[in-house]
């Protein structure tokens, strides 16, 4: 078992203030961590469908962040105030959402990409920005998946697998950034749809 502040290599790591935000106070294994947040993001996953709304809004990214992560986390929906050993730095974060939901819009408008492109190449871009203390994947994840339903799509399978554990679809998931992250979207694309 491993305990609550064992995070995974490839995972962001949080503050000791960040990790004083936790809010069930009954929480010493990182397993039981997941769970808690997986069911958090089932309940926000049930409520971001039931109608349209727009993932190129500040305020609904961090609603939607809060309602994933609401019950486990007291900074949830709120940008983090430290830098980490992903994303931009701190003060860059409202104004790189912005850029990003321009981007995003000229490409929709302009028919730059495909949709599930533009959803994908929408999901890379949060996670660069890395806007939260955690769940940044998870989050931008959710994120893409309202875009392109938004776009007519299907939602992604991102590998059919949780990502939120060290396992060959995760790998495969970070190897997909990582390509993207050198201007090759391709394999991203792919893998969102695997």
């Amino acid at each position: 078992m491993t305990g609550l502040g064992d995070e995974p290599a490839d995972a962001t790591p949080l503050t000791p203030e960040e990790r004083d935000g936790l809010i069930p106070s009954h929480v010493t294994l990182r397993r039981e961590l997941n769970e808690l947040e997986q069911a958090n993001i089932l309940t926000a996953d049930s409520w971001v469908f039931t109608r349209r709304r727009d993932p190129l809004n500040e305020a609904f990214g961090r609603g939607l962040h809060r309602r994933m992560f609401g019950d486990v986390w007291r900074w949830a929906g709120t940008y983090r105030t430290s830098n980490k050993n992903l994303g931009v730095d701190r003060a860059q974060i409202r104004g790189r959402l912005y850029q990003t939901f321009d981007n995003v819009h000229y490409w929709i408008d302009h028919n730059t990409y495909r949709p599930d492109e533009i959803a994908v190449r929408f999901h890379h871009s949060l996670v660069v920005v890395h806007p939260f203390p955690n769940g940044n994947g998870r989050w931008s994840r959710l994120m893409a998946d309202v875009l392109a339903v938004r776009l007519g799509q299907a939602r992604f399978s991102w590998g059919r697998n949780r990502l939120d554990t060290a396992n060959e679809t995760r790998r495969a998931y970070i190897e997909a950034l990582r390509t993207a992250d050198n201007h090759d979207i391709a394999k991203l694309v792919s893998f969102a749809r695997s």
